[in-house]
């Protein structure tokens, strides 16, 4: 008899009895889960379950019985530790991850596998050390400088060509970069561009040297030195054997002795070069790099960016100037990727364009380690310079969009002898205003006090009616009023549309942040660059400081572009052909750029078409920092490197680096 059959025999009583009970069984069960789930949350309310939180590549700075202090992120946070966790006695300034439960420490584990090399190259791939090879950062790679004040770094922070970082590796890559200590660097490496500096890396090279050398390359692990006899010549491509396994090195046998570039030309000819010359194979072609000494380079840089017939006082603080630029791309890299500082060109400073010349060696070795800070303690300054003025000099924000980035030091100012005058007289017996020394340089004096001199104010040349008489008149006071380039004209009497809008595109593709195009609501966006028919204007319609041209709004059928900053507008107006008309009745040619961004524009239209154009202008070059001339100018009067350095860079600090 089954449990139906059973049930059918129930009276009606019974099986009211027994659901009942069914139900009270089931409340009862029921109750008894909530009671469960209550006393379980309870217990979660009372001691819940523990938050865990990982932290990786971390610096431990102190260790104790039962805490830890660390670097995390750029602070100092100390944690206790859990009831029986040890932490090892090795723990102490190393690199570890560390467990935190409830943000204690659970589990500490060290990372002591460290590494040690000069700094070849830094990029997005890893970063190559001399002698040991190329490794891969980790996604949470850490960077730590030791020295001075702990603070957080990157691989860009990595002084390349020295070996003052240990790198602590896991699993075969690089987790931690830990910077341990600065000391005077004396060598600086150059990527040395192809020949006429067409090109960043090279086909092939043709090496040889003016004393016996070595080649030094690796091969099975083992590093190989492979003797030559001076005058040798070496072949070197893509798929010469000393690159199969890394870098090579050109090592004359004697410290005087210099390379030789064969295929490589410059303005000197054939160009040789002092220290070393490393070939490294990027995939792409031969990358160059020259490591020499920073005074031994400053050789050849001199007399390329300065003639060496100007005055003495006026190559001294050329040469300041070229090593506080230098020293300044040694502390940060121009060029990591490569493992150079800077190239040897204009995109940094020219080198080895120009033979060394005996007064351009002496200039830098009177100013030996002489570099100008802001203050002590400081960065090197910028020490821009450029060739000539129109009169007046700019600041450093006619290369940004927004204004007031400009550093204290460099100011728009007229560049003539009352203002020099004025200065040397109001700066007589102190410091704060010249380039002074603390090592024993001197500080310019006068016989005049400070209270007696007035400087005279630098007239806000920034509304167009004022730059516009300026520009179109000469001032005899002027350092630079007799230079050829003091003032220039620049006529285009028919315009070329396809070759503005051509060079507009191109200086969009460098940086389209700084070429914006009108919206339908009234507001600019960086978009592609169309095609246009006509140009229906052209204005500046923003001047910078000293007038030089920031914004130039150009105006076509089709669409409205505004343009930012005066190397633009230099590059956009000039189209490669048209000859420069100087103030002496000389022509000069302009390939890439305007002379100057101090120019006075005027349209040439027929109907409502802009046709042709005039530049009214004056000055060669950005007008930020150091005018050359006008410090050649400066010298042949009587003023000294300090007095001319003063007057430019004003408030900085010349000290010697190597002290």
């Amino acid at each position: 008899m089954d449990f139906k059959e059973r049930e059918n025999k129930l009276s009606k009583s019974q099986r009211m009895q027994l659901k009942a009970l069914a139900c009270i069984l089931g409340i009862v069960l029921l109750l008894i889960l909530l009671v469960c789930r209550l006393f379980s949350a309870i217990l979660q309310w009372i001691e819940p379950e523990p938050v865990i939180r990982n932290l990786y590549n971390v610096w431990i700075m102190e260790t104790g019985e039962n805490h830890l202090k660390v670097f995390e992120e750029g602070l100092e946070k100390v944690y206790e530790c859990e009831e029986g966790v040890m932490i090892p006695e090795e723990a102490r300034e190393q690199v570890a991850d560390i467990v935190l439960s409830d943000e204690k420490v659970a589990r500490v584990q060290v990372k002591s596998h460290k590494i040690n090399g000069k700094v070849l190259a830094v990029d997005s791939e890893g970063i190559e050390l001399e002698g040991v090879g190329k490794y891969a950062l980790t996604e949470r790679v850490k960077g730590y400088r030791l020295y001075d004040t702990l603070t957080m770094c990157t691989g860009q922070d990595l002084l390349i060509g020295y070996d003052f970082a240990d790198f602590v590796l896991e699993d075969g890559k690089i987790c931690a970069i830990l910077m341990v200590k600065e000391e005077v660097m004396e060598y600086i490496r150059v990527l040395i561009k192809s020949g006429d500096y067409k090109a960043t890396l090279h086909d092939r090279l043709t090496i040889t040297s003016d004393a016996d050398y070595t080649i030094c390359y690796e091969s099975g692990g083992q590093t190989v030195e492979e003797l030559h006899k001076a005058g040798e010549v070496c072949e070197v491509d893509e798929n010469s054997h000393w690159l199969k396994e890394g870098r090579i090195r050109i090592v004359p046998s004697v410290l005087t002795g210099k390379v030789i570039l064969q295929n490589v030309s410059r303005n000197q000819g054939i160009p040789a070069y002092r220290g070393t010359i490393e070939v490294m194979n990027t995939g792409k072609g031969l990358a160059v790099i020259n490591e020499v000494l920073l005074e031994e380079y400053l050789y050849s840089v001199v007399p390329s960016e300065m003639p060496a017939s100007y005055p003495a006082e006026a190559l001294n603080a050329q040469a300041v100037c070229a090593r506080t630029y230098a020293y300044k791309h040694m502390l940060h890299a121009g060029l990591p990727e490569y493992g150079a500082h800077v190239d040897d060109s204009t995109g940094y400073q020219v080198y080895n364009n120009i033979a060394e010349q005996e007064a351009a060696t002496t200039a830098v070795k009177e100013t030996y380690g002489q570099i100008l800070f802001w203050e002590e303690g400081a960065a090197p300054a910028d020490t821009y310079y450029y060739s000539t003025s129109c009169g007046v000099g700019s600041d450093a924000d006619v290369w940004s969009v927004e204004s007031g980035g400009s550093p204290a030091y460099l100011t728009s100012q007229l560049i003539n002898r009352t203002e020099m005058a004025n200065f040397i007289a109001g700066s007589a017996g102190t410091t704060a205003e010249v380039a002074g020394t603390t090592s024993g340089a001197e500080v310019v004096t006068s016989e005049a006090t400070a209270s007696e001199a007035e400087r005279t104010e630098a007239p806000d040349l920034t509304r167009e009616e004022d730059f516009a008489r300026f520009i179109c008149s000469k001032n005899v006071d002027d350092y630079e009023v007799s230079e050829s380039w003091y003032r220039w004209q620049y006529e285009k009497e028919s315009i070329d549309s396809d070759t503005i809008c051509q060079r507009l595109k191109e200086r969009y593709q460098a940086n389209p942040s700084r070429i914006l195009t009108l919206q339908q609501d009234g507001t600019y966006k960086s978009e592609d660059v169309k095609g246009w028919n006509h140009i229906l204007n052209l204005e500046i319609t923003e001047r910078g400081a000293g007038g030089v041209a920031k914004e130039l709004l150009l105006t076509t059928d089709k669409e409205t572009y505004l343009i930012f900053t005066e190397y633009n507008i230099r590059y956009i107006l000039c189209d490669g052909e048209t000859k420069v008309f100087r103030q002496d009745g000389s022509q000069a040619s302009a390939p890439t750029l305007l002379p100057s961004g101090f120019f006075l524009l005027e349209t040439v239209k027929e109907k409502e078409n802009v046709v042709g154009y005039y530049l009214t202008g004056g000055g060669y070059g950005h007008g930020v920092g150091m005018s050359q001339n006008g410090a050649r100018n400066m010298a042949a009067e009587g003023r000294t490197a300090q007095e001319i350095l003063a007057f430019f860079y004003q408030g900085c600090l010349l000290l010697n680096v190597y002290e």
